[in-house]
């Protein structure tokens, strides 16, 4: 069972490893839904932190429909946090339809050789991302991480469920939304994931 802390800098991922996070999902800009990390604060964090770190690669805040020179950025990040030896990225790139942009998806993924990818909550804005999961597992792609379209996971409950049979263990379902120290055990009893997100999921200390 695998607690995600989603934080926004070196203190928060400190602290979320003291407080028994046992992944972190690192972000600048939270408030924006989550941005590129610096490279300073990403390296820092890797020297530093010994739980695994996964990195957002997210140009800007906004929809998820990025220019060409943005799907440059984001190549250029993903390369550079290769570099450093991060574990892995969380990424998701959608179309102006709020379909997953499969061909953009694939040249980002090229640069990912050897990493995890987690696909974001991007997916919350596909009208059925139930019928994504299984073009997810074929490109490789290693989790996929919502709320099931909804505010909190316990609204998007039967969402996520019906993502998590899908998957059948092929992919992991990381539950999202609202998931706090507080109600985790409810969370987990309702949605039998083994990997769960969140800004609080570990106490106090975030």
């Amino acid at each position: 069972m695998i607690r995600e802390a989603c934080v926004g800098n070196f203190i928060e991922a400190k602290n979320a490893e003291k407080a028994g996070a046992k992944r972190i999902e690192l972000c600048e800009n939270l408030y924006e839904g989550g941005t590129t990390p610096s490279y300073g604060t990403v390296k820092k964090i890797l020297e530093k932190i010994k739980i695994p770190t996964l990195v957002m690669i997210r140009p800007r805040g906004g929809d998820f429909c990025y220019s060409p020179t943005e799907i440059e950025i984001m190549i250029e990040d993903i390369k550079l946090f290769k570099k450093l030896g991060v574990k892995g990225v969380v990424l998701g790139v959608l179309t102006t339809k709020n379909k997953i942009d499969y061909p953009i998806l694939k040249s980002l993924l090229k640069e990912t050789s050897g990493m995890e990818v987690t696909f974001h909550k991007a997916i919350d804005e596909v009208i059925n991302p139930t019928n994504e999961v299984e073009s997810l597992i074929q490109l490789g792609i290693h989790r996929i991480l919502t709320s099931g379209r909804q505010k909190t996971a316990l609204e998007g409950a039967e969402m996520l469920n019906k993502m998590i049979k899908i998957a059948n263990n092929k992919i992991i379902i990381v539950v999202a939304g609202g998931v706090t120290m507080g109600n985790f055990e409810e969370i987990r009893l309702k949605i039998p994931s083994t990997e769960f997100h969140g800004k609080k999921i570990v106490g106090s200390l975030i």
